[in-house]
């Protein structure tokens, strides 16, 4: 029985992983404290290093892995985005981290809760972001993420993301496999790119022309390319060594469905439960659960929604400024031309609960069976100006 935050700790654990940089931030907190406890009593022959901020987590990290072992740390929130500025260093120098994010809500408002705004705000860092819905995945999306990470046509960085306290808290069941069928499926780690070695100096992250600049963001867009290829060998090995599938869309009795629902994360279980209640009474209503947004994969989503014309879409973010959330965005231009009714909704900010009644109203909007259109922010309260609102006041 382990919790999200202790199948992480297992996974970098049976990763072998060489040097922890750690810093905590609730809810990550417990994966660097387990860490730490495996390391002093020699579990994990590993190097722990307590830094003073998570801008130094990922620096040190990145530099472990130039000299050629695996590193390990992990972060959440205002903490991923006090490492923004490294999280590009990782990318560009083709670093094949991979980094448990345990999703809680930026500020402000304050909030040590759950929602994506922290992984989305980096969606284009260069870095591949896998969403596990439960405690089981995060242990294998982190052993199966080095395994692709690792790949010479791949080489970037993977942020491993699960809700926080809605995984990372939850106690679940988790299957761990025995050390030596890891070691059989992830070999022991070697630099492919860069690395330092004082017998054989090299420039690492120097000031780049604009004659070679465009040319080296351009080749980590192949590797994304490559990744959509990469990422499901990967998995295909992994399901024969450990026997659990994966795949980067997930279709939930979506053949004949008239109404589909597209999630990430924990919500997609409750998703999947709701499919399940409504086919009994007769309603033809399938899920969709995106683990890989970065790289997003068109083809595959569009294969699964082909012929569909009610599609919604659940963001845990609230993509400010734009037209929709970031998934519902992505989900729309992966359809182009199909006639398909793509509805975007928010739902579940700051740590509130995705329910049953949520979905099933989403999905009754979607069939037709509601008469008023569901609104786009389908939990938020009807009065929801008038929350703190300030009144004037003479001072």
């Amino acid at each position: 029985m382990l919790d999200g935050n202790a199948a992480a700790t297992e996974a970098l654990k049976l990763a072998r992983v060489k040097v922890i940089s750690a810093y905590p931030i609730t809810p990550q907190s417990p994966i660097a404290e387990k860490l730490s406890e495996l390391v002093a009593n020699g579990e994990l022959d590993a190097r722990y290093i307590r830094v003073e901020s998570e801008h130094t987590a990922m620096s040190c990290a990145i530099g472990a892995q130039f000299t050629g072992v695996r590193a390990a740390t992990a972060t959440s929130s205002v903490g991923l985005a006090l490492m923004h500025e490294v999280l590009g260093v990782a990318s560009g120098c083709r670093v094949p981290l991979v980094m448990p994010v345990v999703n809680r809500a930026l500020v402000s408002p304050w909030s040590l809760w759950c929602d994506h705004q922290d992984t989305m705000a980096e969606r284009d860092s260069g870095w591949l972001q896998l969403y596990a819905e439960n405690a089981q995945e995060v242990l294998d999306l982190i052993i199966a993420a080095y395994k692709a990470a690792e790949d010479e046509e791949v080489l970037l960085p993977v942020m491993v993301c699960f809700d926080g306290f809605f995984v990372s808290h939850s106690i679940q069941p988790v299957e761990v496999p025995e050390a030596q069928v890891v070691d059989a499926f992830l070999p022991p780690y070697e630099n492919k790119n860069l690395y330092l070695d004082p017998r054989d100096p090299m420039f690492i992250n120097d000031l780049t022309a604009p004659a070679e600049f465009s040319e080296m963001r351009y080749q980590q867009v192949v590797a994304f390319d490559r990744a959509l290829e990469v990422v499901p060998r990967v998995f295909a090995e992994f399901s024969r060594v450990v026997g659990r599938k994966y795949e980067m869309v997930e279709a939930h009795r979506c053949e004949d469905a008239e109404a589909v629902l597209i999630t990430m994360g924990s919500m997609s279980g409750t998703c999947k439960h709701v499919v399940d209640e409504m086919r009994s009474r007769g309603k033809r209503v399938g899920a969709v659960k995106i683990l890989s947004f970065r790289p997003f994969p068109v083809a595959m989503l569009a294969g699964i929604l082909k012929g569909k014309k009610a599609i919604g879409v659940i963001d845990r973010s609230a993509g400010l400024g734009a037209q929709g959330g970031p998934l519902w965005l992505e989900v729309k231009s992966a359809l182009p031309g199909n006639g398909a009714q793509v509805c975007g909704y928010v739902a579940g900010l700051g740590g509130r609960d995705v329910t049953e009644e949520t979905i099933g109203k989403i999905f009754s909007g979607l069939l037709g069976e509601t008469p008023e259109a569901v609104k786009s922010w389908v939990d938020t309260a009807d009065d929801a100006m008038d929350k703190r609102r300030m009144a004037s006041a003479a001072y």
